[in-house]
C-alpha cells in the first residue's frame, strides 16, 4: 500500500499555530485498514481521506474525485467528493479541521469556489475563498443538537478533571452538544482555571468512551461572543487538540439553541494557546437553522510534500 499523504494545520493564525491534519485527496483504492493504518502512521489527531462517490467496498473506483475538472477562470465549481476521518485509535463520523484542511488543499489544485463534501455524518457544504492573498474554507456544519448532561456524569467528569462544581461558570449550563459528533460542553469561571489544566487521563477516557463523548470542550468567556477553549481527546489517543472545528460547530449550536448570544452574531474560539499552538476559529450563528457556519485558514506543513507510507 502507498498513500500520498498531505500536512496542513488548519485554523491557523497568521500562518502559525493551528491543528495538524493529514489529507489523502486520492483514497478509493485503500481499505478501512489501510485508511487506518496511514493515520497511525501520521499520528494527528484525524487525517481526512477523500473517496470518490462512486467508491466500491473493495477499494476500486468506478468515479472521479471530482464531479469536474479545474475550474474555468472567473468561474466557481462545485465538487463533490465523500470525507472519511481516521483518528490513530479509529474512525471519526465528522471532523471540522480536516475538513477545512482538505477543502484549502482541493482548492489549492482546483481553484476556489463551492464543494459538496460528504461525510459519515451527513453533507457537509464548504466554499473556499481568497481574503489578503491566503485562502479560508468556511463550512456548512451537521445539524447541531444539545441536551442536559447527567448529574452523576457530570461528577465522574469533574472528578477525572481535577475540578469541582465550584470551578464550573453558572451562566453556562453544561450540555452533551451534537455537530457530527457529542462533546461535553463544560464552562469555567476563570481562564486560570483553564490554563492550569491537568487531567487524569484514564479517568476521562473511560468516562468519555462509556458516554460516547468525541472531545471534553471545556471553556472560559471573555466576552459574550469571545472565549477561550481546551479540548481533551483522549478517545481518539490524543491527549489534547489544538483546533477542534466539530466541537466548535456544536458549542456553536449549544450557543443559539440556549439563547446565550445574541442573534446573529459571530463568535470567536481561541484554542490552543496554552499549548503553544495558538488557533482562530471563527462561528457563525443565524436564527432559524439547525447548522452552523465554520471559518478558518489552513496552512500547508513544512515537514515535505508528502509522504509513501508502504504496507504490504
Amino acid at each position: 500500500m502507498s498513500a500520498e499523504v498531505l500536512r496542513y494545520a488548519a485554523f491557523t493564525q497568521n500562518g502559525h499555530g493551528g491543528n495538524p491534519a493529514g489529507v489523502v485527496l486520492d483514497a478509493g483504492a485503500l481499505t478501512d485498514r489501510q485508511m487506518l493504518a496511514v493515520a497511525q502512521a501520521i499520528g494527528y489527531s484525524e487525517t481526512a481521506f477523500v473517496v470518490p462517490s462512486g467508491a466500491q467496498p473493495d477499494g476500486s473506483t468506478t468515479a472521479a474525485v471530482a464531479d469536474r475538472p479545474a475550474r474555468a477562470a472567473g468561474r466557481e465549481v462545485a465538487m463533490g467528493a465523500r470525507l472519511r476521518f481516521f483518528s490513530p485509535v479509529s474512525e471519526v463520523a465528522f471532523c471540522g479541521h480536516a475538513t477545512v484542511a482538505t477543502a484549502v488543499a482541493l482548492a489549492e489544485r482546483q481553484g476556489p469556489g463551492r464543494m459538496e463534501l460528504t461525510t459519515q455524518a451527513g453533507p457537509v457544504p464548504v466554499t473556499t475563498r481568497i481574503h489578503d492573498g491566503e485562502l479560508v474554507a468556511t463550512l456548512t456544519s451537521p445539524s447541531t443538537t444539545t441536551r442536559p448532561v447527567e448529574e452523576a456524569v457530570l461528577d465522574e467528569t469533574l472528578g477525572a478533571l481535577r475540578w469541582t462544581r465550584e470551578h464550573l461558570d453558572p451562566r453556562y449550563p453544561t450540555h452533551v452538544a451534537f455537530a457530527g459528533n457529542q462533546h461535553l460542553v463544560l464552562g469555567v469561571r476563570s481562564r486560570d482555571t483553564l490554563a492550569r489544566l491537568d487531567y487524569d487521563y484514564p479517568a476521562l477516557e473511560a468516562v468519555m468512551s462509556a458516554q460516547r463523548w468525541t472531545t471534553t470542550h471545556l471553556f472560559w468567556s471573555e466576552s459574550a461572543t469571545t472565549f477561550h477553549v481546551r479540548n481533551p481527546f483522549p478517545p481518539g489517543g490524543v491527549v489534547e487538540d489544538p483546533a477542534t472545528g466539530a466541537a466548535a460547530a456544536a458549542f456553536g449550536g449549544y450557543l443559539r439553541d440556549l439563547r446565550l448570544v445574541p442573534l446573529p452574531t459571530r463568535v470567536t474560539l481561541h484554542q490552543g494557546h496554552d499549548m503553544g499552538a495558538p488557533s482562530l476559529l471563527l462561528v457563525d450563528l443565524a436564527p432559524d437553522t439547525t447548522t452552523v457556519r465554520l471559518t478558518g485558514h489552513a496552512t500547508r506543513l513544512a515537514l515535505s510534500p508528502y509522504d509513501e507510507l508502504d504496507e504490504p
